[in-house]
């Protein structure tokens, strides 16, 4: 019976992960990884054909963990403005549950060499996106707020002002201070506040 392998995908992935956190996505090379985990560099050639692969896997297991939490959280109470506020608290929460992921997707696909990904991985970030945008969407709708500057003002509340909330603590290497969560909850609420 063969041997299981030593060092599997997600080792190495972790590894990418921790790379990425401290030293942006120029420090996640094939080279690197292998010594973070004190494999040979044909392991991560093993499992990744090169460092577009690499740092695609990389990308989409980290936006794939938090778009699951995320529509969970969208789809988890009838109720739109309870739901919108849960959103917002969201990315603070995982943010915090997730923070060398967190600092990772502070720096975007591009940065991460989407241009150079295959079809495949650039096909599969594409539908992960689609569905949490539309989902965003249809709260919208049930909260009254369409067209396009309601499309602004949906990507404000629960993307651009949690992110806000997170970004300099993260790049500053700091825990989330404990009212975090609550600030970009309320900062959503009074974006999406009716019109009196």
């Amino acid at each position: 019976m063969p041997r299981p392998p030593r060092f599997d995908a997600g080792q190495l992935l972790d590894a990418a992960v921790r790379l990425a956190a401290s030293g942006g996505p120029a420090a996640v090379t094939m080279s690197a990884v292998a010594q973070a985990v004190g494999a040979p560099s044909g392991s991560v050639y093993h499992r990744f054909p090169g460092r577009p692969a690499l740092l695609a896997e990389v990308w989409l297991r980290t936006v794939e963990g938090f778009q699951a939490g995320y529509l969970d959280v969208l789809d988890s109470d009838p109720d739109p403005r309870r739901t919108a506020r849960a959103a917002a608290r969201h990315v603070v929460a995982w943010t915090r549950a997730h923070p060398q992921e967190a600092a990772l997707l502070l720096h975007g696909a591009e940065e991460f060499g989407r241009a150079d990904w295959s079809d495949e991985h650039r096909e599969r970030a594409d539908r992960g996106n689609l569905r949490v945008f539309g989902r965003i969407g249809e709260l919208g709708q049930a909260l009254g707020v369409v067209g396009p500057q309601g499309a602004d003002l949906l990507t404000l509340a629960f993307i651009d002002l949690p992110l806000a909330v997170v970004r300099r603590h993260l790049r500053a290497g700091r825990p989330l201070p404990p009212h975090a969560e609550d600030l970009a909850e309320e900062s959503a609420a009074s974006l999406l506040r009716p019109e009196e």
